[in-house]
């Protein structure tokens, strides 16, 4: 995967994202990966000469586990991470079982979503591939990298809409980021 090893680069130069990412690791969740703008906003402030942190808001952890899908045994998982982590990373880390989440998402999204089978296919469903990128820190420090679409669109500052699954709140998000990063080329919906 080309750009991989400047990612990894990236973001191990940063002290929070590590700290998440070891205690996921040490916490053994299952399948889980660390997406969305804790990942791809750190290449995204590091592109554009800004500090790493720039704008971060939270870290998107994402698991798998399909043998208890209600809302308790997701509720059991957030509190176990929460209580894992001191402020104000406590408060910054938001986890979500990537098997429950089609129970949920058309009602807070105004989109249909059909069940997952594994934490990486909710990549395959993000708004743009740009924001497409998971990582994981595995037990021997290796860091793996999971980009369906790649990380050229990422590392060319390039926002286009998901070829595979167009979402109506594309120009709302494609907007705020060109906002936050006028640097941006920002392709429009066909």
């Amino acid at each position: 995967m080309t750009h991989a090893k400047d990612l990894e680069t990236i973001l191990r130069r940063s002290v929070p994202l590590m700290q998440v990412l070891t205690m996921i690791r040490d916490l053994d969740i299952p399948d889980a990966l660390v997406f969305s703008g804790a990942v791809y906003q750190r290449v995204l402030n590091a592109r554009t000469g800004r500090d790493l942190d720039f704008g971060i808001k939270d870290y998107d952890l994402g698991y798998y586990d399909a043998s208890d899908i209600s809302y308790e045994a997701e509720d059991t998982v957030i509190q176990n991470v929460a209580a894992a982590f001191s402020p104000p990373l406590r408060d910054l880390v938001e986890v979500r079982n990537q098997a429950r989440v089609h129970l949920w998402f058309e009602a807070k999204f105004g989109e249909p979503y059909a069940p997952l089978s594994r934490t990486a296919e909710a990549l395959t469903r993000f708004v743009s591939p740009m924001f497409a990128v998971g990582v994981r820190l595995e037990p021997d420090d290796h860091l793996t990298v999971v980009a369906p679409f790649g990380l050229e669109d990422l590392f060319n500052l390039r926002l286009r809409p998901n070829p595979h699954r167009f979402s109506p709140n594309y120009h709302r998000i494609a907007a705020a980021a060109k906002a936050r990063w006028p640097e941006l080329t920002v392709e429009p919906a066909s």
